[in-house]
């Protein structure tokens, strides 16, 4: 028990550093979370847990919250954006920890389930941080200095320790030509609970409910030349959001015109950072590895490193070797599941000819089996970090 009684800031109070603080503080490490905002958020939009992260949300004693306050999903059916007509449908496993739709918020509330031992400092925001030394420390807002045995980074995609540990930025991030619409739109009771996917040229709409129905979650991505900003809470246009996806039919027209506040999201490509920690400091998550919303997998990313940094941290008492063992056990598969995502864009994205022939092979496999498509990613799905 390594971490027992060792002293842990961590920064950013998203997905990772509640988890993180959860994970350490359920192994007997004294943790102070710090939120540069007034609370922990309500805003988001909807986020898919699959089994790898709900496995962490189980072992962080969380399990029964995720069952209240996510929704099991059955199926991903994707679906032709012209007509609506299915192309394939994926039946998801429904046993072990299995597959869940949930609002951002109400993952967050989850996850709060588990910070009973843990101290919050909110609007805290970090401008610095020094983590070489046997205390690194960080500089709030106002100048106020703390210091701990050891500091986490889990302040998202424009990290301010992330540069602190990579002084040389290496490539910067660029504009992929995609951008991605959010809406949240009033739903229904009996809307099956499954991810519906609408391809079309050039673009997609995935969309699935949340909260037992009561809302309808759509994530539309179109390519295109402009630029837009990065970060998902940018107003959009929903004229323009209609016009990029006046050609889809069944649902999707309807859906758009229930759309009211609507949130505009540039993807960028960000390299996995070269280096996750330095001295007695370390990041985690979009912090460490951003990566595109194509497999769903960054807040399950998050929960698999933080369960995972928790557990090498306690297995060795010597702080920095435990994090660089813990960021080559977790280099390899963090690399692939980005690239991953990288390559599900352009299957959802197909132009004639090529998109009525990859539609038929769909069909085809779906028939012959069924599960195909799906095992592919069982790599992604099976993987377990809590089994150690």
């Amino acid at each position: 028990m390594a971490v027992k009684g060792l002293k842990v800031l961590i920064v950013g109070g998203g997905v990772a550093g509640i988890a993180a603080a959860g994970a350490l503080a359920q192994r007997g490490a004294r943790v102070t979370l710090l939120e540069q905002a007034a609370g922990f958020l309500e805003h988001g939009a909807g986020l898919q847990i699959s089994p790898n992260g709900a496995r962490v949300i189980a072992a962080l004693g969380q399990g029964a919250a995720l069952e209240r306050l996510g929704t099991r999903s059955r199926a991903v059916v994707l679906r032709k954006g012209a007509s609506g007509a299915q192309v394939l449908r994926l039946d998801l496993p429904t046993g072990d920890a299995g597959f869940h739709l949930i609002h951002r918020a109400d993952l967050i509330e989850v996850l709060r389930g588990a910070l009973d031992d843990v101290e919050t400092r909110m609007v805290a925001r970090v401008t610095e941080i020094a983590p070489d030394g046997p205390r690194p420390s960080v500089t709030l807002e106002g100048g106020t200095q703390l210091d701990a045995d050891l500091v986490l980074g889990a302040d998202g995609l424009h990290s301010v320790i992330r540069p602190a540990l990579n002084p040389s930025a290496g490539k910067a991030p660029f504009f992929t030509g995609q951008v991605a619409w959010r809406a949240l739109i009033p739903g229904r009771p009996d809307d099956a609970p499954e991810a519906q996917v609408f391809m079309g040229p050039g673009r997609h709409l995935v969309s699935y409910p949340l909260r037992g129905g009561s809302l309808r979650n759509i994530v539309a991505v179109e390519e295109r030349r402009d630029w837009a900003a990065e970060g998902w809470s940018h107003p959009g246009s929903k004229a323009g959001l209609r016009a990029a996806f006046a050609g889809f039919g069944g649902p999707v027209p309807g859906w758009l015109e229930q759309v009211d506040t609507l949130w505009l999201w540039g993807l960028f490509r960000h390299p996995v950072a070269a280096n996750w920690h330095r001295g007695q400091a370390a990041i985690l998550g979009d912090a460490a590895h951003p990566t595109l919303p194509f497999m769903a997998q960054g807040a399950n990313l998050a929960l698999e490193d933080a369960w995972s940094l928790a557990h090498m941290l306690d297995q060795n008492a010597d702080s920095p070797a435990a994090l660089a063992a813990w960021q080559h056990a977790r280099r390899g598969r963090v690399l692939r599941v980005v690239e991953a995502a990288n390559r599900n864009a352009r299957n959802y994205h197909l132009r004639a000819p090529l998109a009525p022939l990859a539609h038929l092979v769909l069909r085809l496999s779906g028939k012959i089996r069924p599960d195909a498509p799906l095992r592919r990613f069982n790599w992604i799905y099976d993987h377990d970090v809590t089994a150690a």
